[in-house]
């Protein structure tokens, strides 16, 4: 385990920006980098080596696929060997309408579903389509549909506070 990072004041003010959504402007790195007291070199320079040492996996865009049309949505849990989760659930991680795949373990006797992969497509049917896709790519056949029938929440985890300037 590694040991814990500490950050600097303009540091933890980067952090707490880019966990919101970036600025919408031509040159949001600039303005965060304004915000936070530093240039926006150091900012982007800061970011890579986060990524470079493995503290974030990935920084980009995300879409709110209601916004872009993709109204449907369907949690798909799947029955599964533990020697074929690698396999199978690499391939339905790489589905272009997969957000989302976990596998967990299940304690429960009577609910024998541990892959779990969310579905996005513009109607029920392309999120069956997809399904069928998955069945043929990964061999999975057991399955049980869960359908999201209202969002209560939906953020991201808040791990610096947005902080005036350093």
């Amino acid at each position: 385990m590694s040991e814990p990072v500490e950050f600097s004041p303009a540091q933890r003010a980067v952090l707490g920006i880019v966990q919101d959504d970036l600025p919408d402007s031509l040159s949001p790195f600039a303005d965060i980098a304004a915000s936070a007291g530093l240039e926006e070199g150091e900012v982007i320079s800061f970011l890579n080596s986060l990524l470079a040492d493995g503290a974030i996996r990935r920084f980009g865009a995300s879409i709110k696929h209601q916004k872009a049309g993709f109204a449907h949505n369907v949690m798909v849990a799947w029955k599964i060997s533990p020697d074929t989760v690698d396999r199978a659930g690499s391939l339905a991680a790489a589905h272009p309408q997969v957000s989302h795949c976990y596998y967990r373990p299940s304690s429960i006797p009577d609910w024998p579903y541990e892959l779990y992969t969310m579905i996005h497509g513009r109607s029920r049917g392309e999120c069956e389509k997809s399904i069928a896709e998955l069945m043929r790519q990964t061999g999975l056949a057991d399955y049980i549909e869960l359908e999201s029938l209202q969002e209560l929440k939906k953020s991201s985890m808040r791990y610096f506070p947005r902080s005036p300037k350093p």
